[in-house]
């Protein structure tokens, strides 16, 4: 193997650096859409934070090239502990999502007339009242019909979030 060769095999792939640099522009991209109160949380530099700060006014064009600088930055920091530790905040809220999204689900499905869920909500959930679930289920219907606010549709699923 000839030294030309050797400094070939040695020099990193482009396709691996731009999939790099768009990794660490899509963390800064995550990091300028974060909420405030995170960045603090974030072990980062006081630059980056800043600049991070700055993003949030920036729109179209400027913001493409603040995203670009941001990715500059990073390189210069541990990205991957700061892509970690914004996991670690993001996750209890994602739970949350679905967990709501569960709900939804639920409520809907009794609205339908679901029975089965009914004793299995009822098996997993001992607090739960199953006359006042029925009653919940019969008046959202009998709402839907009239063409009425869904008020009882939405105590079922406050009931439901309480008791889970």
């Amino acid at each position: 193997m000839n030294e030309e060769e050797k400094l070939y095999a040695e020099r990193p792939n482009k396709t691996a650096i731009k999939r790099e640099m768009l990794a660490l522009r899509e963390l800064g991209r995550q990091l300028v859409a974060a909420p405030s109160g995170w960045l603090e949380k974030l072990s980062m530099s006081d630059q980056l934070k800043q600049e991070i700060a700055k993003a949030r006014g920036f729109r179209k064009g400027a913001l493409r090239r603040q995203l670009i600088f941001l990715e500059k930055l990073l390189r210069l920091e541990d990205a991957e502990l700061i892509r970690s530790q914004l996991e670690d905040l993001t996750r209890p809220q994602q739970q949350e999502t679905e967990h709501f999204h569960e709900l939804e689900a639920w409520r809907d499905q009794l609205l339908q007339g679901d029975s089965v869920l009914l004793e299995e909500l009822l098996d997993r959930f001992p607090l739960l009242d199953r006359q006042r679930i029925r009653q919940l289920v019969r008046n959202a219907q009998k709402e839907a019909k009239l063409n009425k606010p869904p008020k009882s549709s939405r105590v079922l699923f406050r009931y439901l979030r309480e008791a889970s």
